[in-house]
């Protein structure tokens, strides 16, 4: 089923979701696949096409990606691996409570997800320059938004996390993926969401410049 959507309101209404997200409910493989097709047609650096995209609907496989997201969370909120200064993001206080809440429900179900994905990209980025970072980004990015705006347009929903890639080695074991020769872009729950309707943000337009900074 594609939904009804004027385009603006795609690409308004096209969220992170994760709560929503309708854990109990198959999604069939062939509608996962139709949205591949569509990340697949994105702009993509030299039209090369240097990605790879593993799906897993495997029961056991999901919990142990689940836990690896866990073990990437607890990494992330102690760095004791990384030594990165802890992360404020500042804010309404209880915006950021909901933000909070919304994570650890997924933190807590992530291994229930219908489908999980991890996009890669075909080179390793350790050290490079900013021009090859964003290169290689920039080839991944427009296929992985692609990929959410045509879940969306099906009544589904996505969330692009993180925190796993603090165990990046681990889940390329657990997958098969070249770690050598492969940076893996985040991990996707994918799901049908729990109603169709998501409000616009109010973004306001107080990052926009003009003519400099």
């Amino acid at each position: 089923m594609i939904l009804e959507l004027a385009p603006d309101d795609l690409l308004a209404t096209t969220r992170s979701v994760r709560k929503r997200l309708d854990y109990d409910r198959p999604v069939p493989r062939d509608v996962v696949e139709s949205c591949a097709q569509l990340a697949f047609q994105a702009p993509n650096g030299s039209n090369q096409q240097n990605w790879g995209w593993v799906c897993v609907d495997d029961p056991a496989l999901k919990v142990a990606m689940a836990d690896l997201y866990r073990r990437g969370m607890r990494d992330h909120i102690d760095r004791d691996r990384t030594g990165e200064s802890p992360y404020n993001p500042g804010g309404d206080a209880r915006a950021q409570e909901r933000m909070s809440e919304s994570v650890m429900f997924l933190h807590d179900r992530m291994q229930d997800a219908p489908v999980l994905l991890v996009p890669t990209i075909e080179a390793r980025l350790d050290g490079a320059s900013t021009f090859t970072q964003a290169s290689r980004w920039g080839s991944i990015l427009p296929g992985v938004w692609n990929l959410m705006l045509a879940l969306r347009s099906r009544g589904l929903g996505s969330a692009w996390t993180t925190v796993s890639l603090y165990r990046e080695r681990e889940m390329a074991e657990l997958l098969g993926i070249p770690y050598d020769h492969n940076t893996q872009a985040g991990l996707f729950p994918i799901g049908y969401t729990i109603g169709t309707q998501f409000k616009r943000a109010d973004r306001g337009r107080s990052h926009l410049r003009w003519n400099g900074w």
